[in-house]
């Protein structure tokens, strides 16, 4: 049988790039499909779509075996192979999702706010932004500032009243 393995292409168990490719574009569909991988959590999850490519055989296991060892997927909280990430991209997420729980963060639309650009010559903008930072006359009356190539550009929810403390001081 090995004779005839290595005469006929069709009989040759794909190389480990070959199965890395397949395990990706079935976790991609997967993905695109269902919204996630539901399916998959092992090496013998992808057999079925290997045994219909390729004969079943124990080197054709141990094949796809290497591949999804040498990916070094991450998995989610659930045991599933992620494929959109590596395991450094899964330790930032969940670094940066702690913080953000701990921080009580939350999201905000922009287009809700106002805004308000105060230009400034270039040299004195950074020392003008740090002023502003530290300012009790302006806190609270803008939600942040941003640096710009011409000033400071403020988002707020009451652009009169900062619109009014601003043209005092200037």
């Amino acid at each position: 049988m090995d004779n005839y393995e290595n005469l006929n292409p069709k009989y040759k168990n794909p190389t480990r790039q070959e199965c890395e490719e397949q395990v990706r574009r079935t976790l991609m569909t997967e993905n695109l499909r269902h919204g996630g991988n539901h399916h998959f959590k092992t090496a013998k999850d992808f057999m079925p779509i290997f045994e219909a490519l390729y004969p079943a055989s124990p080197s054709l296991v141990k094949q796809v075996q290497r591949a999804i060892k040498s990916m070094n997927m991450p998995k989610d909280e659930k045991g599933f192979f992620l494929v959109d990430k590596t395991k450094f991209q899964m330790e930032q997420d969940t670094e940066l999702s702690k913080l953000l729980q701990k921080s009580e963060a939350d999201l905000s639309e922009v287009g809700s706010f106002d805004t308000v650009l105060l230009t400034l010559e270039d040299h004195y903008k950074d020392y003008i932004f740090q002023l502003i930072s530290e300012s009790s006359t302006l806190s609270g009356k803008f939600i942040t500032a941003i640096k710009t190539s011409n000033g400071i550009l403020f988002f707020t929810d009451n652009k009169e009243l900062l619109k009014t403390l601003l043209k005092d001081l200037i």
